[in-house]
């Protein structure tokens, strides 16, 4: 499996700018990297098309955090990237289920959400298709994936995780997923 980084700038382009929210709540308020970046991936490359592989296609910047998540993913999947995660990383798994929450420290995620979620898994959780989309310090590894669990059915999820790099490594990160696919596996 190849992997390719898509490059997206940040800033939506003006035809998107009624979509934004003139006043943001306070429980709104950081979510707007969100849209702009779902802006920038929707419209930074029109008509690039996902090659068989299920990756878009574009360059690679090889010495950019992008392409380091990449090579991680594409070396180890979900736990390559793990790998990069700085030891006093904070990583968010959003949503309001039960496996929702903030995790602060590299160990304290790998004891608290990765370790029960593998303990709930007969195989490896396998990346169906991938794609990497970056700007700056910012990384966006969107991925499907799936296993099969203790009792012998079938988990599959959809992720996008966002990942902040630094230094080459990850010192921030806010996964979105199923939680709720999550919590019937965590059952």
């Amino acid at each position: 499996m190849s992997t390719r980084v898509r490059f997206a700038s940040l800033s939506s382009p003006p035809h998107l700018d009624r979509l934004r929210p003139a006043a943001r709540s306070p429980r709104r308020a950081g979510r707007g990297w969100a849209a702009s970046l779902i802006a920038a991936m929707c419209v930074a490359a029109p008509g690039m098309a996902d090659d068989a592989a299920g990756v878009a296609s574009a360059s690679v910047d090889a010495a950019g955090p992008g392409a380091l998540v990449a090579q991680a993913f594409e070396r180890g999947g979900p736990g390559g990237v793990f790998e990069l995660l700085a030891d006093d990383a904070v990583w968010t798994v959003a949503g309001d289920s039960p496996v929702s929450g903030t995790y602060r420290g590299r160990q304290a995620f790998m004891d608290e959400a990765v370790a029960p979620i593998v303990g709930h898994l007969s195989t490896p959780l396998q990346p169906d298709r991938h794609q990497v989309v970056a700007s700056g310090r910012d990384v966006v590894l969107l991925w499907d994936g799936h296993a099969t669990a203790n009792d012998g059915s079938t988990y599959r999820n959809s992720y996008a995780w966002h990942l902040v790099v630094e230094n080459g490594r990850i010192v921030q990160a806010k996964a979105f997923l199923d939680t709720w696919a999550l919590d019937a596996l965590m059952r």
